[in-house]
């Protein structure tokens, strides 16, 4: 029988993992005054967990991953919305996020992918300044317990780890 601990609310046989650092998330604490995608985009890849680069855009993993392997295309211009794109960023949006569907395949066996942009914050965007387009990749069981029952979603991995990984399966 689970014991009332004081000040925890009334015991409802749920397991709880705390996360205080995801509330300066939610808060926006640490975004300062500057974009976050404008700022990794001048940092090494190693530290800004960039995985390729090319002429517009670049290739980066989220810090808050839907499932392992989740990455952003952002371009290096900082603009909103897809239809401020000029024709050079849209085609190598599009390029790179193949090529990020091929790499997360060859480095991860991904059976499926969700791709989305969210346009605008009322869209669901956390950083609705600077466009960027997700690539999450999806495997058969991946939504099992743990996040339905758990309300707990495991990433087998660092994301440095899986940053390298993806960068040595990046195609040419």
């Amino acid at each position: 029988m689970t014991e009332a601990q004081a000040g925890a609310g009334v015991p409802d046989g749920w397991q709880r993992l705390w996360m205080p650092e995801r509330l300066a998330y939610i808060k926006g604490e640490g975004k300062g005054d500057g974009c976050a995608f404008c700022a990794i985009a001048a940092m090494d890849d190693e530290e800004g967990l960039v995985v390729a680069r090319g002429k517009y855009v670049y290739v980066v993993l989220n810090l808050y991953p839907y499932n392992s392997g989740h990455v952003m295309v952002v371009p290096y211009r900082h603009v909103a919305s897809y239809l401020d794109l000029d024709t050079g960023e849209t085609a190598e949006l599009a390029e790179f996020t193949k090529s990020a569907m091929r790499a997360l395949v060859a480095a991860s066996g991904a059976q499926g992918f969700n791709l989305g942009m969210n346009q605008g914050s009322v869209a669901g965007a956390g950083i609705a300044a600077h466009l960027h387009q997700h690539v999450v990749p999806r495997w058969g069981g991946d939504a099992n317990f743990m996040p339905i029952v758990a309300r707990t979603k495991v990433l087998p991995q660092l994301l440095a780890d899986t940053r390298q990984l993806l960068a040595d399966a990046w195609p040419d």
